[in-house]
């Protein structure tokens, strides 16, 4: 019978023999176990993780090729000939590769002959997959034709990211470790994209918008999973929130809140908004289980809007909880003519102004409020690091401009003489690119550039745009914008052409409460994992909360560079154990302090 291997065991070992059991984590390169040996003894096997791809990060280019060399290829003579490390003959094993049919294999072997040919070494990837359970042989040829269009530097970035991944769950296998809450929640993840609505279920997206089908089949599906959980209330509310309730240990005592929203963009991700869901109602699972109770009430919210896809109304269910629903908004109509409140009422709904005035929360009855999200960007994970601290909710500025210059003849008019609207737009646009760089952490960006009946042969007389500002303070953002906006007239006025900029939105900045972000440091810290410190680029839910009480974030890794909005955002479980843990963490430092 193996023995189970412990972290203090290790600890504790003799330098050889701690090598040696770190043998086969990395394919063919036991430096790396080596040099990450100094830094024993580690506080956790995530302390691990995150010591050994700092080894590989700080190695240089050359190890960092010979590392990635190392690996066989999918699929490839190796596994054929039988010749891979027991480790890879399981992974490959475990991804069915080792039953591809002829037409997969030879599709494989092309895919792998054409990657090699582009980057000069092997592809790699984690079949395994984000929850371990291993891809299908379909994922994997979808990735291997995806990553084949990469940049050389990039793919190179995802090479030792994947390599990672494929450590990590070697080390698990290790220890002996399985992320049973990261499961759960990753599981309840995949359950709930099951539902989207017509027109992108039938292509396999994922889309849920206010008030659809699938929205409500969403919020039914939250509802039972809250009351699995254990929690003492759940109801759906006047805007179509889910609020489940967890008692606390004596009647009377105050709320803390937390939640996002289970709504989506248009063909998004399954992550963004509902890992801050899940992640609290696994923690309210375990409580119930263990039979404990908190001092204070621990409210979940799933959010029934927030992405302002159906109607022009953002952050409606957290808005709502803090009076903030204009009563216009009931007479908006879809695209298909259906208004709000028509919507509302045959939710079942009350679809009334009373109903939802009746929702706003008394500050007075709350702790705070607190958010986990994923990340949304590549931050951590070009960092190798799961879960980071937000110290503030960028502000931001959206404008919608127009360039007027003159319309002529592409060809007739010299270069000297033209008025284009187009190319104002593009200096402007390249300024924009600077002026938020020098900040370090504001960002700039023209989103949409038009140019209104173009024609290849004709030098653009109009440009319309967009401008979207922010910052993680107001004044920064507010001086960037007063300098882009100077440098639009300026350029207009040196190129002949006339503009109008109309400011379409304003939101302040939200910056964390500094107790509250401390408490989130404290959580991570216990993990073991090193702090990292960041803001926020995104809206979130929290900036509605943050007008009327305490909050603050926490954010978790996302795979695939971190892209969200997009079928391609991914978290693993191993993250989102993490980002359990680091909540009950919170949980209990907060019940310890009250």
């Amino acid at each position: 019978m193996t023995m189970t291997l412990t972290l203090e065991q290790f600890n504790a070992a003799p330098a050889d023999d701690a090598a040696a059991l770190l043998e086969g984590i990395y394919e063919h390169s036991p430096w790396i176990a080596e040099a990450a040996l100094v830094q024993r003894p580690f506080r956790s096997l995530a302390h691990l993780k995150h010591a050994m791809a700092r080894v590989v990060h700080n190695a240089g280019d050359q190890a960092q090729l010979a590392l990635i060399n190392a690996h066989p290829e999918l699929a490839g003579k190796a596994m054929v000939s039988k010749s891979l490390t027991a480790e890879s003959t399981n992974e490959q094993n475990k991804a069915g590769l080792t039953s591809c049919s002829p037409e997969e294999l030879e599709k494989i072997q092309t895919l792998n002959a054409a990657y090699n040919a582009k980057f000069g070494f092997p592809f790699i990837l984690a079949v395994r997959g984000p929850r371990g359970a291993g891809l299908s042989r379909q994922e994997i040829i979808a990735t291997f034709e995806r990553r084949l269009a990469h940049h050389p530097d990039f793919e190179r970035g995802e090479a030792l990211r994947n390599i990672h991944r494929i450590g990590e769950l070697r080390l698990n296998d290790k220890f002996s470790v399985e992320p049973r809450l990261g499961h759960q929640v990753w599981d309840w993840q995949e359950q709930l994209s099951a539902f989207s609505d017509p027109g992108y279920l039938e292509k396999g997206q994922l889309t849920v918008t206010y008030l659809t089908e699938a929205h409500r089949s969403a919020a039914r599906m939250i509802e039972q999973t809250m009351r699995d959980c254990g929690f003492d209330e759940v109801v759906t509310d006047a805007v179509g929130n889910v609020v489940g309730r967890y008692r606390a240990s004596t009647p009377g005592a105050k709320t803390l809140m937390t939640g996002s929203h289970y709504d989506t963009v248009r063909n998004g991700g399954k992550y963004d908004g509902r890992l801050g869901i899940f992640t609290p109602m696994a923690c309210v699972a375990e409580l119930s289980r263990q039979g404990k109770r908190l001092p204070f009430d621990f409210e979940v919210i799933a959010f029934a809007e927030e992405e302002g896809q159906r109607y022009k109304a953002t952050f409606l269910g957290s808005g709502a909880l803090i009076g903030q629903f204009n009563p216009a908004w009931l007479d908006q109509q879809d695209a298909d003519g259906i208004s709000m409140r028509e919507a509302m009422q045959h939710a079942g709904l009350p679809g009334a102004l009373e109903a939802i005035a009746g929702l706003q929360r008394k500050p007075s009855d709350y702790l705070g409020f607190v958010e986990v999200h994923i990340e949304q960007g590549p931050v951590l994970n070009e960092l190798d690091i799961p879960l980071g601290i937000v110290t503030s909710i960028n502000g931001g500025v959206r404008y919608l401009c127009e360039v007027v210059g003159m319309a002529s003849h592409a060809g007739t008019t010299p270069m000297d003489r033209r008025r284009d609207a187009a190319v104002a737009v593009a200096e402007l646009a390249l300024y924009v690119e600077q002026r938020a760089a020098r900040d370090g952490d504001s960002v700039g960006t023209i989103g949409i550039l038009n140019v209104p009946g173009g024609s290849i042969n004709v030098v653009p007389g109009c440009c319309q745009f967009t401008l979207d500002l922010r910052a993680p303070n107001d004044a920064q953002r507010d001086a960037m914008v007063s300098d882009v906006l100077a440098e639009l007239r300026a350029i207009c006025e040196r190129r002949g052409v006339r503009h109008t900029a109309e400011e379409t939105m304003r939101a302040a900045a939200a910056p964390s409460a500094p107790a509250w972000q401390q408490r989130w440091e404290r959580a991570v810290d216990s993990l073991g994992v090193p702090l990292y410190r960041m803001p926020s680029g995104a809206g979130h839910d929290a900036m509605k909360l943050h007008e009327m009480m305490p909050q603050a974030m926490l954010f978790v890794r996302g795979q695939n560079s971190g892209l969200s909005h997009n079928p391609l955002e991914s978290t693993t479980s191993d993250d989102t154990q993490l980002a359990v843990e680091a909540f009950q963490f919170f949980l209990n430092n907060l019940a310890a302090a009250t």
